[in-house]
């Protein structure tokens, strides 16, 4: 008996320490990322809500367990508590990767996948969530203008996807390091061959399914007439990085570039984090996550001018 209590603790202890680094519900954070216990809007009128969306490293999969570790929201977190207009910054993590889209246990395998999709993609259906959780707001007395979505990677191809259908519904967006259909920058070896042949060496290798998808996706976006949204991009993305010039092409989008190495404004680029309780730093390696990064927040003037523009 003593025996199994033991390895009882053990499991414990490897599963809490495993969970403690990452944030795995949705809500209201504070500027320390851990989740608000009061989860309410005081005074809705004269809050400004940031809703953040996480990426996913399973394209169209369900992940259990999975939202955002809490280095991730470190620039977000920077933001609560600023003031425009006196007008006050609140963040909510939202946490959406148990999601799966309708066909995700063929649309990555080409000898299986035959088009059309079939259903509802994964990317979809967080949107829809975000678009819920924003009537939310909404009926608790925010102003939508006051209201903006945001992500990362797949979280913020998915939020230029939810402006282009529902910009009406948010003063606006920020989308960072937009991508969701892997390193094609990187694998397809843009920057030797150009973007066409890589998109064609991407069909060829992932198959029609992923390739259609995103062709579609981006077609959807490309229709905004006025998309409200603030993209950053880095040409050494090994994702999206120098497949993103189409976002310029849309009225409304204001682009920013970071940089052209792993320095902002002359600054090397940190991260940091607590790992089992442990904190640490570590010079920034892949520049898909330069916006976690501590140089980052060199943007958060712009990304509160921006926000200024829109309320």
């Amino acid at each position: 008996m003593k025996k199994i209590l033991t390895i009882f603790v053990i499991i414990f202890m490897f599963i809490s320490s495993a969970y403690a680094d990452k944030i795995l519900k949705s809500g209201f954070i504070n500027k320390k990322i851990k989740i608000l216990s009061n989860q309410n809007i005081d005074n809705p009128e004269n809050k400004i809500v940031i809703i953040y969306n996480h990426g996913q490293n399973k394209h169209d999969a369900p992940i259990k367990n999975e939202c955002a570790w809490l280095n991730n929201l470190n620039n977000s977190a920077s933001l609560i508590g600023k003031k425009i207009k006196d007008k006050e910054i609140m963040v909510y993590n939202f946490c959406t990767n148990h999601f799966a889209g309708d066909d995700y246990k063929r649309i990555w395998n080409k000898k299986k996948f035959k088009p059309p999709y079939k259903g509802v993609s994964k990317l979809e259906k967080r949107l829809s969530a975000n678009l819920d959780l924003i009537e939310k707001f909404i009926q608790m007395g925010v102003p939508k203008n006051q209201i903006f979505i945001t992500g990362h990677s797949c979280g913020g191809w998915m939020t230029m996807m939810f402006l282009a259908k529902h910009s009406d519904k948010v003063g606006g967006g920020i989308s960072y390091m937009q991508a969701c259909y892997g390193k094609l920058t990187k694998e397809t070896k843009v920057e030797k061959i150009g973007i066409e042949k890589a998109l064609k060496k991407f069909r060829k290798k992932e198959g029609d399914g992923p390739a259609d998808l995103r062709k579609s996706q981006i077609d959807e976006i490309l229709k905004s007439k006025n998309l409200p949204a603030l993209v950053f991009t880095h040409p050494k993305d090994p994702y999206d990085g120098l497949l993103s010039d189409w976002v310029e092409d849309i009225p409304g989008v204001e682009r920013i570039i970071i940089s052209n190495d792993k320095k902002v404004n002359g600054k090397k680029c940190y991260r940091s984090g607590v790992n089992n309780g442990k904190p640490w730093k570590d010079e920034i390696k892949n520049y898909h996550y330069i916006n976690w990064a501590d140089c980052f927040q060199f943007y958060n003037p712009t990304i509160l001018k921006f926000i200024e523009s829109k309320i």
